[in-house]
């Protein structure tokens, strides 16, 4: 089986990226990554971003954008993500007043559904984020389980975020397996032994991450994105060491 290309989602640097996008950029692709998820695109032009990305030899592995934004201006999106050459259009959250109990799981499934086949209309693939919230049940059943239930699974797919299945008490691997072949995208993070459970850089934390590699390539993922919360120095350096752990285990 080939590698799976990693990426680093830009929200780990997102105080850089705000000050200088390109410099930003440049170091990502000294340190090896492959390509960047984007967290915004601030005021560059799609074109633009295409040209910086190509200069550096990176590429797009997909956009977090906020569900009001998909609501509201879903074709600016589109158009955005296929000039540049982005495949994967991710919602990265739910408002706490818009998942409060089952019917809301499934209305927020309606409208996955609705954003994922305008996507794929255009050949582009709709994914979901997650966190821990949604592992909260209802009726016995949990709500980020609702919603893939309630989803057609061409038209919505899942970016598992290890860190927050953990953080739910589950098992990374065993979700990613739930969803194989729903899983192009995974989130790759971390988490210490500490009480606080802090963000932790990929290899020294306590994710079995043997297990999370073999069922994410089983699943048929196509992006490995290295994400880390909050870092303690600078997220450029974290996100160094992670890609380091990542080489060290012949990912790269």
């Amino acid at each position: 089986m080939s590698r799976v290309p990693i990426a680093l989602q830009l929200y780990t640097v997102s105080q850089d990226v705000e000050k200088d996008l390109a410099g930003t950029l440049r170091k990502v692709a000294g340190i090896g990554y492959a390509g960047v998820e984007f967290a915004g695109f601030g005021q560059w032009k799609a074109s633009e971003l295409k040209s910086l990305l190509a200069d550096l030899n990176l590429l797009p592995a997909g956009a977090h954008v906020a569900i009001d934004r998909l609501e509201k201006g879903l074709d600016s999106i589109i158009e955005f993500s296929v000039e540049l050459g982005n495949q994967y259009i991710v919602c990265p959250w739910i408002p706490p007043d818009r998942r409060k109990d089952k019917s809301d799981w499934l209305a927020i499934g309606r409208l996955f559904n609705s954003i994922g086949e305008r996507c794929r209309r255009s050949g582009l693939s709709f994914c979901y984020h997650n966190h821990s919230f949604e592992f909260q049940k209802f009726e016995d059943e949990y709500g980020l389980d609702i919603l893939f239930g309630a989803t057609d699974p061409e038209s919505v797919k899942f970016e598992p975020d290890t860190y927050w299945i953990k953080h739910a008490g589950l098992d990374p691997a065993d979700y990613i397996r739930r969803y194989a072949k729903r899983c192009p995208l995974i989130h790759l993070k971390d988490m210490a032994a500490d009480e606080k459970r802090s963000f932790a850089e990929i290899g020294r934390g306590i994710l079995d991450w043997p297990a999370i590699f073999e069922a994410a390539e089983a699943a048929g993922a196509e992006w490995y994105i290295v994400e880390q919360d909050t870092c303690p120095g600078p997220p450029i350096e974290s996100a160094r060491v992670s890609f380091e752990s990542l080489r060290k285990w012949g990912k790269v």
